[in-house]
């Protein structure tokens, strides 16, 4: 065989080879489908009191005057998934993404009780936030009160966190391992508003 040809041949199989691995990855992400449709609440049910609403293509969470807080889930159930959303709040705001049975909270916005900011950390009842489970430079990239974009990777007992496009957490816990609803919260005892849109799942 000419050595030209036996180099275009070579060549071709390298980059037969180079793009395996790139289709495997594409396979194995499906595609990220809305959730939300923009316009009312189909899909979703309140938990508590009415705290939220659909208006101009945005979830809205809002305390009421008697700052008890409430939830609101998808009708379905997840277990393993990739969630997108973007997110905006006024500090102080405590807010978060409940999922899982039992479930499994990741944060989003100010602690409550801790007062500071922990966007993609895990709540883990009475141990809070230890160091595990603690997104330390999501300071880095969350602009509050602004857009946020957060993406959040549940596969078996590991889970990561992405900030605007920045890695900040891979915590593990096999304490939550059934599915259930993907829940997001207004905080109870705060007087605080909370938006989404873009809200997007994937299932692994």
């Amino acid at each position: 065989m000419p050595l030209v040809k036996t180099r275009s041949v070579i060549s071709s199989l390298v980059a037969a080879l180079l793009a395996v691995p790139m289709l495997c990855s594409a396979a194995s992400t499906p595609a990220l489908v809305s959730i939300f449709n923009g316009k009312d609440l189909t899909g979703w049910k309140v938990k508590g009191p009415e705290l939220w609403r659909a208006e101009n293509g945005v979830l809205i969470g809002q305390s009421n005057e008697k700052k008890v807080g409430g939830l609101i889930e998808t009708e379905k159930k997840y277990r393993d998934f990739v969630i997108e959303l973007d997110v905006k709040y006024i500090p102080p705001g405590d807010s978060g993404v409940v999922f899982r049975t039992p479930g499994l909270q990741m944060q989003i916005g100010t602690s409550h009780s801790l007062e500071i900011e922990l966007t993609g950390s895990f709540y883990l009842g009475k141990e809070a936030y230890p160091e595990r489970s603690t997104a330390k430079d999501t300071w880095r990239y969350f602009k509050p009160g602004a857009w946020n974009t957060l993406r959040l990777e549940a596969r078996g007992s590991t889970f990561d966190v992405s900030v605007n496009g920045h890695h900040v957490l891979t915590y593990s816990d096999d304490k939550h391992p059934e599915a259930g609803p993907i829940n997001l919260q207004v905080h109870n005892s705060m007087d605080m508003k909370v938006e989404f849109k873009n809200i997007r799942v994937a299932e692994l």
